[in-house]
């Protein structure tokens, strides 16, 4: 069985999409990050970087005992593996998926992260180099996919694959990101193809059920929550039981 550690944002919305392209039995574990569930010491144990998703493989291939993934990519590599699907077996057509995969998570993630941020701040008026700087980095995106789709059904050629999976939740909320489709006809084409998919739409509708609203909390509670998970530094090692 598979464990996975999620929230509905586009991050988790990959790998649910994979999960129900591939078939595979699934339980999920909400980790409610508008609480601060990633802070916890049981969350820690599986993600050290304190984000999710997050996977636990109960029966992994190698029979050792549960194995965990963190990092969204690499969770979807790890099932593409143990699945034997969405991804090539020659080693050209895989490290061309893996390279868009790692482009995803390197360009398109982050940087469309960071401009949703910027887009919705309460004092966006002071930020226009910061919103101008996101929104034209995203638009560059669009143009990115835009050129790979011209003349290919899907991101690495006429087969779907894990490439496909991890961009698509990132360019749902297009028009929030300041951005017109209509501009970018091949892309078009493959987002409305894509999203038309009845394992995507099962994808992305996993979590519709979970409370989107921050808990009802105190003034005091509320300002240790917003210490908690924003403007966030390092976490202090242990003192003792290291190797200094």
């Amino acid at each position: 069985m598979l464990d996975l550690h999620f929230w509905p944002t586009p991050n988790g919305k990959k790998v649910t999409i994979q999960l129900e392209e591939c078939g595979l039995d699934y339980n999920l574990v909400p980790c409610n990050i508008g609480r601060g569930d990633q802070f916890t010491e049981e969350f820690l144990s599986i993600c050290p970087n304190n984000r999710m998703p997050a996977l636990v493989d109960h029966d992994p291939a190698d029979g050792g005992g549960s194995l965990s993934v963190f990092e969204s990519g690499a969770i979807m590599i790890y099932l593409a593996e143990k699945s034997g699907q969405f991804m090539p077996e020659d080693p050209r057509g895989k490290f061309n998926v893996i390279q868009w995969v790692i482009w995803q998570m390197a360009n398109q993630g982050p940087k469309t992260g960071e401009c949703g941020h910027f887009r919705r701040a309460e004092d966006k008026d002071n930020l226009p180099y910061a919103i101008t700087r996101f929104t034209d980095e995203v638009n560059r995106f669009y143009g990115v996919l835009n050129n790979q789709l011209y003349d290919q059904p899907y991101i690495c050629g006429d087969e779907y694959t894990i490439a496909d999976m991890i961009c698509y939740p990132w360019t749902i909320g297009w028009e929030g990101q300041g951005q017109n489709i209509d501009d970018f006809k091949y892309f078009k084409r493959w987002f409305e193809e894509v999203g038309d998919r009845p394992a995507v739409k099962r994808g992305m509708e996993v979590g519709s059920d979970l409370p989107q609203a921050s808990p009802s909390v105190s003034e005091e509670e509320k300002e240790s929550l917003i210490k908690m998970l924003y403007n966030q530094r390092a976490r202090p090692a242990p003192e003792f039981g290291g190797l200094l």
